[in-house]
């Protein structure tokens, strides 16, 4: 059975509690199927105020997070487990998707780090840092979303995560086309129906239903970009 483990990194570790403990990710946890931990960096400060950032070299609006403290945090870890990945969210990393989702979720573990305020010293970039990942070119207060966010990508591919195992498989962007629109009950609501062949039980109409909506979805898609 599949297990990842994935430690994250934060100033911020109780924004975390809530989401882990819901819906899929608790039940992953739940099965053992992947371990999350969260790691307060404060705890890893030396300064008698448990600072983690200062003023940047040269000058210039914004506080930078300091290397000691964020190293002394990885070679902490990196004494008990040896990481496939050492991730450090940020605006400017590569774009996650799909693609890179699924490479992650074959790993075995996983170590996310969390910038605030103008970022980290770019000598943790350069040295500690393995992988750079982005969720958006936008910018937030925090690597905590950006963490969440690729961890529920990452886990709900885990087999036996997911109730039905074609689920993650048939999601939009694990191939080339987006998903089809789907629908539930009532086949009627105010007049909304459902599209007759979805009711039809010809499963072979379905599928091709399927499919040309898929196409119709992804060119408009690629219309907008």
């Amino acid at each position: 059975m599949t297990m990842i483990r994935i430690d994250i990194i934060s100033l911020f570790p109780g924004m975390f509690e809530g989401f882990l403990n819901q819906s899929i990710l608790k039940r992953a946890q739940d099965k053992k199927l992947v371990e999350i931990h969260i790691h307060d960096l404060r705890e890893y400060s030396t300064e008698k105020r448990k600072s983690v950032d200062d003023t940047a070299f040269g000058g210039g609006a914004g506080m930078v997070m300091m290397i000691e403290p964020i190293v002394n945090c990885i070679e902490a870890l990196q004494k008990t487990t040896t990481f496939d990945e050492v991730i450090y969210l940020s605006p400017d990393g590569e774009l996650l998707d799909q693609e890179m989702a699924n490479n992650l979720s074959m790993k075995k573990n996983l170590l996310l780090l969390c910038g605030r305020y103008k970022g980290i010293d770019q000598r943790i970039r350069d040295h500690w840092i393995t992988k750079e990942i982005s969720i958006g070119e936008y910018v937030l207060s925090g690597g905590e979303l950006p963490a969440a966010v690729v961890t529920d990508a990452i886990v709900r591919l885990i087999p036996g995560v997911l109730s039905d195992e074609s689920s993650a498989l048939l999601d939009s962007f694990q191939g080339e086309l987006l998903d089809a629109p789907v629908y539930t009950r009532p086949a009627d609501f105010r007049g909304y129906k459902v599209p007759d062949v979805l009711l039809s039980g010809d499963h072979a109409k379905i599928n091709d239903w399927r499919y040309e909506e898929s196409l119709k979805k992804t060119e408009k898609r690629q219309d907008t970009d």
